[in-house]
């Protein structure tokens, strides 16, 4: 598939190209980005003709929004998708006083979590000041799962499903905002948002992919029966599947446990009999789901965009998906690219 092949965003009126760009590295995520490098990442991505863009207020405490504001402030508006989200409020505050972990350097506000109503409009309306911009189209609840929140994940999840999903429903009528949704780590959380609200698409970090597909038991085709589009992020399942199983592999940001290690042992064979790069088949697997219209990769260096763009678009012959699914490496009811 080529990246910039434009796909229906679910029931929503939005095309979306197959490969989006995410901006949590660009909040300065572990390590620090210059503008310089921010710049020429967002440059290399328009001139591949990508023309879906993922923030948020968290990546960066804001600076992943300002950046992202500044690379496309004077590009047509109506060439792009935005979707940035809601959950947390930012606040200016002293430097010295804010706990930046896990980002780096990033922007002055210290964040706090709301999920009201109220505090959902305000988040909408901050996000438009720091991106500068006209709309954003896609605003998704952000990490109102078990893992981020832990215990209190059940009552985050009501706040939100009465506070945020009633003003962003209420923006969506307005036409403010083109599709809501949840974005999240767990499938689980979507499939219950789901059933209890009417979204119009989620965001998924890591839970499906090469490695992974239970969100094909109920999630994956209740968004198909409701319309709902699903883009993914993580989808090297935060390294595994980039670097292969070697030593100090990253399996959901620790290292790889053995039995996850054998497994993609065993699916880097398959990749060197059919001469098909792990990561490309990682990546393209995700969006050969009639669900899934776009894979938003988060890349660090321009070196980097290059390199997962050469993926996407790197031919892999059927024979590759049949073997995989003969050995047990891939689920049987997956759908693989034509």
């Amino acid at each position: 598939m080529h990246p910039t092949q434009k796909r229906k965003f679910g029931r929503s009126d939005l095309d979306v190209t197959a490969f989006g760009f995410g901006t949590a590295p660009l909040g300065n995520f572990l390590h620090e980005i210059d503008e310089p490098t921010a710049t020429a990442m967002f440059d290399t991505a328009w001139d591949a003709g990508i023309r879906v863009f993922d923030t948020a207020p968290m990546y960066g405490h804001g600076l992943a929004e300002i950046r992202t504001g500044q690379a496309l402030r004077w590009k047509n508006r109506a060439d792009f998708v935005l979707a940035s989200k809601v959950g947390r409020l930012l606040k200016p505050a002293r430097r010295a006083e804010i706990d930046f972990a896990p980002w780096v350097n990033a922007a002055p506000f210290a964040m706090q979590f709301d999920y009201s109503y109220d505090g959902t409009m305000r988040s909408v309306e901050d996000s438009l000041q720091r991106l500068a911009l006209e709309h954003i189209d896609i605003m998704f609840i952000h990490d109102i799962d078990v893992f981020t929140r832990g215990a209190d994940q059940p009552e985050v999840f009501k706040q939100a499903m009465d506070g945020c999903y009633r003003a962003l429903a209420a923006l969506r009528d307005q036409g403010v905002l083109k599709a809501i949704g949840v974005g999240v780590n767990e499938w689980q959380v979507c499939h219950a948002a789901l059933q209890q609200r009417d979204f119009d698409c989620f965001l998924l970090a890591g839970r499906y992919t090469l490695l992974e597909q239970d969100a094909l038991d109920a999630f994956l085709p209740l968004c198909e029966a409701r319309g709902a589009a699903v883009l993914v992020g993580g989808g090297f399942n935060s390294g595994i599947l980039a670097t292969g199983a070697k030593a100090g592999a990253k399996y959901n940001y620790a290292p790889a446990p053995a039995a996850i290690m054998e497994k993609v042992a065993r699916i880097e064979t398959v990749c060197a009999a059919h001469n098909v790069p792990l990561a490309a088949a990682a990546l393209q697997f995700v969006v050969a789901h009639p669900a899934i219209p776009s894979f938003i990769a988060g890349t660090r260096t321009v070196t980097q965009l290059q390199q997962n763009l050469a993926w996407f678009s790197h031919p892999i012959p059927p024979a590759f998906w049949s073997d995989l699914k003969s050995k047990g490496l891939l689920r049987e009811d997956a759908p693989t690219p034509s």
